[in-house]
């Protein structure tokens, strides 16, 4: 259990605020929290408490931006390192097991996976050049087209080959989702994956060698 699971619980946070601010459309997650700072620091105050009284393990988690530079994301407005240290504890039963704490850790610990948009409007323009394409990244000032976000040299695999799409994830140290918005499901929907051309072309080979018997 986290501070923001808590917040979006009570319904003082919207998750779709979280997603932007993971994707660095937000300065600092107070500054879309729907009450004042005193009453924040109270509800962290009894979430902590709480933790603390149930005998959960605390947990330090990093929070790291869904963009290609992966900065370190901040919580409070003035940044205090203890208030910012207390958002990211995740409090974990006691009941599992050391190992299973473990993974657990390491998994919200994960850098997010990149996310770039199919855009529905073709006449988008980069914020940083002026330019355009056929995909795009979002950032605080506005879309960025992928050769300014460092993306332009990735090959696009489209969902279909659910084995060739697993196989050139795991050869790829560098990989971005690709969604597009549905109007009929008022939903970013998954399109396929943008991979390193060497990593998509092992995984096609591997896939295409003959088996030996």
């Amino acid at each position: 259990m986290s501070a923001i699971d808590i917040l979006v619980g009570i319904g003082w946070l919207d998750s779709g605020a979280v997603e932007r601010w993971r994707r660095g459309q937000i300065d600092c997650l107070e500054e879309v929290v729907q009450v004042d700072l005193p009453r924040i620091s109270e509800a962290m105050r009894l979430f902590g408490s709480w933790a603390i009284a149930k005998g959960l393990f605390p947990s330090p988690t990093a929070y790291v931006g869904r963009t290609p530079g992966r900065p370190t994301l901040r919580f409070s407005r003035g940044g205090n390192p203890a208030i910012e240290a207390s958002y990211r504890t995740h409090w974990v039963s006691p009941e599992l097991s050391e190992k299973k704490r473990e993974r657990l850790a390491e998994t919200a610990s994960r850098a997010p996976e990149l996310v770039v948009i199919q855009p529905l409007n073709t006449e988008w323009v980069c914020n940083r050049c002026g330019g355009t394409g056929d995909l795009l990244m979002m950032e605080t000032p506005g879309p960025a087209c992928l050769r300014c976000v460092g993306l332009d040299d990735l090959k696009y695999l489209s969902a279909g080959d659910a084995l060739l799409t697993r196989r050139a994830k795991s050869k790829s140290s560098r990989y971005a989702v690709v969604v597009r918005f549905s109007r009929t499901r008022r939903r970013y929907e998954r399109q396929g994956l943008l991979v390193e051309p060497q990593a998509l072309a092992d995984a096609q080979q591997n896939l295409e060698a003959p088996r030996q018997f």
